[in-house]
């Protein structure tokens, strides 16, 4: 039902600005709604594995950005082949996962601290290893084309859509899979369900919640390589807020931050709520203050939905 209310709401917010601007509903402008959406929805998708343990990840965004620093590094610096350089980029992510898995299971300091640090420690990292300014990559890399160029487009002529859209959905379908067919997924709802329970059954919950927490690491660093790709540079101060925002989506698709509940289909639902009401406000010239006002209200609505759900259970 959730998940019913949560397209139902983008339904409505997708008609509601159509007819408020003719420049909405536009081919243009849904393929740069949904390029826009490729970034916050992987990250979306890496923070629903961990908010259904009932963990939360506050360090999502400037991990991100710590993972398209080191792209850049690896490319731009070490001269590295594109694919070692993304491969780089991914390994970032998973690394910064896993050292906040294992300080919160092994060490038993709350997810909120332990990733409130890596927060502080990636954002450090980023700005030290860029020298606090943009690394640019070169035109003749053709790194940009993993997220702009089209292959959709070089086979259907006049249907130009990013490959970056194609990666997220790729993604999203990845994770799902993982999250319903696997036995992360299993031990992932098990976790946020009952965590003493689990423990009890023989589960080794210390282990899964450093998996978990690489996985969603995993996710970050792609979110991150897509971010400079978009960008075709990467910029240590960029990815500040993008965890509230990713985090957000999370909770519009149906994802209890109590734990124990989610979906991989809601979350998309979820970050394409939050790229198409950004889109609409900026379109509709909302200056920018306002429409970050609006996401934060949007951000309560979505907490308190998911308070009143747990009380009616």
């Amino acid at each position: 039902m959730q998940q019913v209310f949560a397209f139902a709401s983008l339904v409505v917010l997708v008609l509601a600005f159509s007819l408020s601007s003719s420049n909405f509903f536009q081919f243009s402008n849904i393929v740069g709604i949904l390029l826009s959406t490729a970034v916050i929805g992987v990250l979306a998708l890496g923070s629903t594995f961990v908010i259904i343990t009932g963990g939360i990840d506050l360090s999502v965004g400037t991990v991100m950005t710590l993972s398209a620093v080191m792209t850049g590094v690896f490319i731009t610096y070490w001269g590295l082949p594109v694919p070692l350089g993304i491969l780089g980029g991914i390994l970032t992510g998973a690394i910064c996962g896993l050292i906040s898995g294992a300080v919160i299971s092994k060490m038993k300091i709350p997810p909120f601290i332990a990733t409130l640090a890596m927060m502080m420690v990636a954002k450090g990292l980023a700005l030290v290893i860029s020298g606090a300014k943009p690394i640019y990559f070169d035109e003749n890399t053709g790194y940009s084309k993993l997220a702009l160029d089209s292959i959709v487009g070089k086979i259907i002529p006049g249907f130009d859509i990013p490959n970056g859209v194609l990666i997220f959905f790729a993604a999203a379908i990845v994770g799902g899979i993982i999250l319903s067919k696997t036995i992360v997924g299993r031990y992932n709802f098990a976790l946020g369900s009952n965590e003493e329970a689990t423990r009890l059954s023989g589960i080794n919950v210390n282990y899964w919640k450093i998996v978990i927490y690489t996985l969603t690491g995993v996710f970050t660093g792609l979110a991150g390589v897509l971010m400079a790709s978009r960008l075709n540079s990467a910029h240590p101060s960029l990815g500040a807020g993008y965890e509230l925002e990713a985090i957000a989506a999370v909770v519009l698709g149906g994802t209890s931050l109590s734990g124990g509940k989610g979906t991989i289909i809601g979350t998309v639902i979820g970050a394409l709520i939050m790229s198409v009401l950004t889109n609409g406000l900026r379109i509709l010239s909302v200056p920018q203050e306002w429409q970050t006002v609006v996401v934060g209200f949007v951000i309560v609505l979505a907490v308190y939905a998911d308070i009143l759900r747990r009380r009616k259970k």
